[in-house]
């Protein structure tokens, strides 16, 4: 094993564990910044320190043993060119990957003891990747981490969520090179739901878009815009999954991640399949609690309902599973709730020895509030779930290139703002589109190029020539360097669904990640039933063979931050991705690439 500091090895060596508290001092001090905002971040104000006496739970991302061997292998695992292509590890062969040096555990170990950490308040997540300290004093993480905690609430529109965070932290510098991130501190980064609410059905005046559900072709002519309400046989329809029926029940999963407080509703989800997919009655979901996540069926959530009802519509009968996950570190009555929910849910399913091999997502925050190493150790995880075999599939968010309330930075400088998890290299980002005859990318679709994550190789050959095309508009607005958003699309607007027994109306991304997720649990099934390997991470696929199962849309674009945004054009933009899937002929594609 090699080290970066030969000195500390030989330290910790031969020095006791007990007599380290006297023996390392010097280690702890030349304290540098990790992370600062310089300033609070926009639209937020303090409403001053935590009462005395509120404690937090810590979570420390130590740096793997290996910078790239995680990378490297999903590669490997999701290139169909590549001999490995489909040899998805095992948990224990990933946590192999992700594990930090021995010299990171023992030098974090003995900073945490020097301050007074007690050891049986100290966990390690799976692979050794991740330290929790559970229930820390604030004042001794504000000592720990020359950092200042208070609480913070959002100053927009209709916000009541308080938060506890600091706008800067620190670490000795002997740590920087062995630790990644510590959490929470500074990401102000409640997760938004992406769903557009627009109001019960029969005020919305739309047209059905009826079709008849055993032919390519419309009963009637459709319209070409968005003056229509979607429904499951439109979709079937469109995107060419009606003739398939599912036949890996009892391996084949499609997991969607529920945040926020928002459940579904067993009710809710039998009334939609009467009203729009009969021989889906039966349809039903199981629900997995991570975090402190509630459940009460009776309170539907917009957000959870529209995402099972429209996964079971895609799928039936494949089984499904609504993770409800409680947290993000808000004030409750008696304290911070749970920390960030994605860490801990992510955290969570990488403990599982079994994972759905398909995950839907309509969640999301804002990237420019998401601090870099933070945003970075998230999305390792995420890398981990697509080694894993794991395909995820991620809303790109409703605010086009960026809402306003978000174009600018804490300088003052406009900047379009991309959406995370979306961001992310590591998952497959859905935009939106809307109308038929063709179809065309909608206004909401949120696209764009990533701040914080480099252009990943499978985009080096499709994002250039849309940059091309794009020439000095827009220049300084968006990193032309960045990773592309989104990956692929599909319908985003007017979807009907049910809540509390009534119909209603909603639009979103949130809406198009359900959708996709659903193609690609019906390709996994079709693998995993002739005894083939699930798909994995999409992306290398989608980029490259997948292609001609992709419909290429090539008008519409995504306004804001009071721009008219990026246009869709032939081949890859940030508003449609690739473009929208057809299903009969990604299975043809597959079926050539992985016989049976």
């Amino acid at each position: 094993m090699r080290f970066h500091r030969p000195y500390l090895l030989s330290v910790l060596s031969i020095v006791p564990l007990a007599d380290r508290a006297t023996s390392l001092p010097s280690l702890w001090g030349n304290i540098r910044v990790k992370h600062t905002w310089g300033t609070l971040p926009a639209n937020w104000e303090s409403l001053g320190p935590p009462p005395t006496g509120t404690a937090i739970d810590l979570y420390i991302a130590l740096k793997p043993h290996s910078e790239n061997a995680l990378i490297e292998a999903l590669y490997q695992v999701s290139d169909p060119g590549h001999e490995r292509y489909g040899a998805h590890l095992p948990r224990e062969q990933v946590a192999e990957l992700v594990a930090p040096r021995q010299d990171t555990l023992k030098l974090v170990h003995s900073w945490l003891e020097h301050h007074g950490v007690p050891s049986s308040s100290i966990s390690t997540s799976h692979g050794g990747g991740w330290l929790t300290i559970t229930s820390v004093p604030v004042s001794q993480a504000d000592e720990l981490l020359s950092a200042s905690y208070q609480l913070y609430r959002h100053t927009g529109a209709n916000a009541t969520e308080v938060i506890l965070r600091t706008v800067s932290y620190a670490l000795p510098g002997v740590l920087h090179e062995h630790v990644q991130t510590v959490a929470p501190t500074t990401d102000f980064t409640p997760p938004r739901k992406l769903l557009q609410t627009l109001g019960q059905h029969p005020s919305e005046g739309g047209a059905t878009a009826d079709v008849n559900a055993t032919s390519r072709g419309p009963v009637r002519v459709l319209p070409r815009t968005d003056d229509f309400d979607v429904t499951p046989s439109f979709l079937r329809w469109l995107y060419r999954t009606q003739g398939y029926v599912p036949a890996a029940m009892g391996h084949n999963v499609l997991g969607v991640l529920g945040l926020i407080d928002e459940y579904p509703s067993y009710a809710d989800l039998t009334q939609f399949m009467i009203n729009f997919r009969l021989d889906a009655i039966a349809a039903t979901f199981t629900v997995q609690q991570v975090n402190d996540g509630g459940f009460d069926p009776s309170r539907p959530g917009k957000e959870a309902n529209a995402d099972i009802q429209y996964a079971a519509a895609m799928t039936y009968p494949t089984p499904h599973i609504f993770y409800s996950t409680g947290g993000y570190m808000r004030w409750v009555t008696n304290g911070p709730a749970p920390h960030d929910a994605y860490l801990v849910w992510l955290n969570y399913l990488l403990h599982q020895e079994d994972i759905p091999p398909t995950i839907s997502i309509s969640y999301g925050y804002h990237e420019t509030l998401v601090p870099l190493e933070y945003a970075s150790s998230l999305c390792t995880l995420f890398g981990q779930l697509g080694l894993r075999g794991v395909s995820i599939l991620v809303s790109s968010g409703d605010d086009g290139v960026g809402g306003s309330e978000y174009c600018r930075d804490n300088s003052g400088r406009v900047r379009f703002v991309p959406m995370f998890p979306a961001s992310c290299p590591w998952v497959t980002s859905v935009g939106g589109t809307v109308g038929y005859n063709p179809e065309v990318g909608m206004y909401m679709s949120g696209g764009g190029f990533s701040v914080h994550f480099a252009r990943p190789i499978y985009q080096g050959g499709v994002v250039p020539p849309f940059l091309g095309y794009l020439g000095s508009q827009y220049a300084g607005l968006y990193n032309p360097q960045g990773r592309g958003i989104p990956d692929i699309s599909a319908q985003a607007s007017r979807f009907k669904y049910i809540l509390n027994a009534e119909q209603r109306v909603a639009s979103g991304t949130s809406m198009a990640a359900p959708t996709v997720a659903g193609i690609i649990s019906l390709l996994n099934d079709h693998l995993i039933s002739t005894g083939r390997h699930r798909l994995g991470f999409l992306n290398l696929l989608l980029y490259s063979h997948g292609r001609n199962g992709i419909n290429d849309i090539t008008s519409g674009s995504n306004p804001g931050c009071g721009t008219d945004g990026f246009t869709a054009i032939p081949g890859w933009d940030p508003v449609t991705g690739m473009g929208t899937p057809d299903f009969m002929t990604l299975q043809h594609i597959i079926d050539l690439l992985i016989p049976v």
